[in-house]
């Protein structure tokens, strides 16, 4: 007989394991199957997480190599040591996915270890084991996409995975892809000594960024060292003992050159992981590129099964989904869930850091809304001249009429950071104004955010 819950949850990722700890909090008898051998998913294991500690570590290094002589800090030869930095990884992974593993004890979830299959429309099989529940949710994350004719074999030619187990500098690196996880790994080795060259299809990095933005973002980039070949394409990878040789060509077509590299780090995008899911049994329907359909209640097509993160629409991301978790757990209890996808804040973790909420000047301007622009210099912040790091602004998007917040732009330091305040006047449905009018610490970076509200109305103080 399959032993029931009210909730199972298939992966253990942010989303996952936060719909099964917030199920749990309300009441309800909750079971996650997972099929690695610890809880946390690509996030946590793979992902973001092991990418943050090594960005890091080689931030760290960088800065005291080449930073510190302004503060007056004498050194002397200043090296590194890779497998320390990667043993520091680990041992951060792991203490993440073990407080998940506690987490799950405190709120009595069963982890049901190995790779879940539907076999009906509430019944899932483990490992040969059956279970059943009132309701399931498919929690299960994205992969990295493959590119015909790049054969990775995470050794020379590396997806994120292989990306973050290197155990040297590579001396040349191309990455595939000029998105938010090409450039943060591109950050790590380029600051531990490699060059890095960029091949974007499209003529701009992060296409999903404010075009300002963007264009200050590169130009950073390039100052520390990037190389981009933008608007073109790769056709081909040849792997040999010395490193691999890429064949690109421009993407409106001319003629085709090639590309040397020691690793080749193939990012073009992410999509939903649904392998071995076994999907038909239960009925569930796919869009054409393979993600779940839902409603606006993270409902598919069959009453009982549902799905949240990245295996439904919506922008990839960790935190996205885990609010997603939340709003599907409270929703099958009877409450009022809900995720405001206008308030959802995207950050890019290089140096200096880029983060956004709302709306971009093109999107703004391509649904024919008027609008007012206020944007501050980091150059012009006490605090961040004290820091030493004067690079990059804060603009903000405000509605001609009538003041409402309608999009946050940040480049610079700590912009994750920063970009919080802007996402809670977003949710909370504040003006420019509200924002101008909060009373922000002096000195502090967070100053930056006032002044370029302020700004919006053409009344910013310290410029």
């Amino acid at each position: 007989m399959a032993e029931t819950f009210d909730l199972i949850v298939i992966g253990s990722g942010p989303g996952g394991y936060v719909c099964a700890i917030r199920a749990a909090q309300l009441g309800m008898k909750v079971a996650c199957v997972e099929k690695r051998a610890t809880l946390g998913g690509t996030c946590l294991n793979i992902g973001c997480i092991p990418s943050k500690a090594l960005l890091q570590s080689s931030e760290v290094f960088h800065q005291t190599a080449h930073g510190l002589k302004d503060h007056g800090i004498a050194v002397g030869e200043v090296n590194f040591d890779l497998a320390r930095m990667q043993a520091r990884k680990g041992e951060v992974v792991s203490a993440n996915t073990k407080g998940i593993e506690f987490l799950f004890k405190k709120n009595k979830i069963t982890w049901i270890k190995g790779a879940a299959r539907f076999i009906g429309p509430n019944a899932i099989e483990v490992g040969g084991s059956a279970y059943s529940a009132k309701s399931i949710v498919i929690a299960t994350g994205s992969e990295s996409v493959p590119l015909k004719g790049v054969e990775v074999d995470e050794k020379r030619i590396v997806t994120s995975t292989g990306a973050l187990e290197l155990d040297k500098v590579p001396g040349r690196l191309v990455v595939i892809g000029g998105g938010v996880i090409g450039l943060e790994l591109g950050s790590v080795w380029a600051r531990l000594g490699a060059k890095v060259t960029v091949v974007e299809f499209l003529e701009r990095i992060t296409p999903f960024l404010d075009g300002e933005i963007c264009k200050a973002f590169q130009q950073s980039l390039t100052k520390q060292g990037f190389t981009f070949k933008l608007g073109h394409k790769v056709t081909g990878a040849t792997t040999g003992k010395d490193g691999v040789t890429l064949t690109i060509e421009p993407a409106k077509g001319g003629a085709a050159e090639t590309l040397e590299a020691d690793i080749v780090l193939l990012a073009i995008g992410r999509r939903a992981y649904t392998e071995g899911l076994n999907l038909a049994a239960a009925g569930v329907a796919t869009d054409a590129r393979g993600l779940v359909l839902t409603d606006a209640h993270y409902a598919t097509n069959v009453p009982g099964i549902y799905a949240i993160g990245d295996v439904i629409a919506g922008p990839m991301l960790a935190h996205k989904a885990e609010e997603e978790g939340v709003a599907l757990a409270e929703l099958l209890a009877g409450q009022a869930g809900h995720v405001n996808y206008d308030a959802i804040p995207g950050v890019v973790y290089t140096w200096p850091e880029v983060a956004s909420v709302g709306r971009t000047e093109e999107e703004l301007k391509a649904a024919g809304v008027a609008y007012k622009v206020g944007k501050f210099p980091f150059m012009a912040n006490g605090r961040a001249r004290a820091m030493g790091e004067m690079e990059g602004f804060a603009k903000v998007l405000s509605d001609k009429t009538t003041d409402r917040l309608l999009g946050a732009h940040i480049i610079g330091p700590d912009a994750g950071t920063l970009i919080a305040e802007l996402v809670t006047a977003i949710e909370f449905g504040a003006s420019a104004e509200d924002v101008a009018r909060v009373c922000h610490a002096h000195p502090t970076l967070s100053e930056v955010v006032k002044e370029a509200a302020l700004a919006a109305d053409g009344r910013a103080l310290h410029i």
